[in-house]
C-alpha cells in the first residue's frame, strides 16, 4: 500500500506513452520540414536523369506547398467520426507516404 510501488492516479492512468489528441506547433513544423525534404530528394533524382517506375509514381504525388493543411496533418480513415484522424496516430507515420486520400476526403 505504501512505498515505491503504491497505486497513484498517474500509475493507474493506462498506457505509459500517451498520444496527444492533436499535433503541437513544433510537430507540425517537423511534418512540413519532412515533406519538404522528401520533395527535394524527388526533385534531385528527377534532375539526375534517372527513370524508373518509383520516380514516376513519386512525381504524381502533390508537393508540400500544394497540399492543404487538412491533408498534411490528418489522414482518411473509415472508422473515425468525420472519417479523419491525426496523422500522428498512424503507426510508423514518419516513414510512410500519406500524401493521398480518397477523392472527396
Amino acid at each position: 500500500m505504501f512505498g515505491a510501488f503504491r497505486a497513484t492516479q498517474p500509475s493507474l492512468g493506462g498506457l505509459l506513452w500517451k498520444v496527444p489528441w492533436k499535433l503541437s506547433r513544433t510537430r507540425k513544423a517537423n511534418v512540413r520540414a519532412r515533406l519538404k525534404a522528401v520533395d527535394s530528394v524527388i526533385e534531385a533524382v528527377r534532375a539526375s536523369g534517372v527513370e524508373c517506375a518509383a520516380l514516376t509514381k513519386a512525381l504524381e504525388l502533390p508537393k508540400e506547398h500544394e497540399m492543404p493543411a487538412k491533408d498534411k496533418y490528418t489522414i482518411f480513415t473509415p472508422h473515425a467520426r468525420g472519417y479523419r484522424k491525426g496523422i500522428h496516430k498512424v503507426p510508423k507515420w514518419t516513414r510512410l507516404t500519406l500524401r493521398t486520400n480518397p477523392r472527396g476526403f
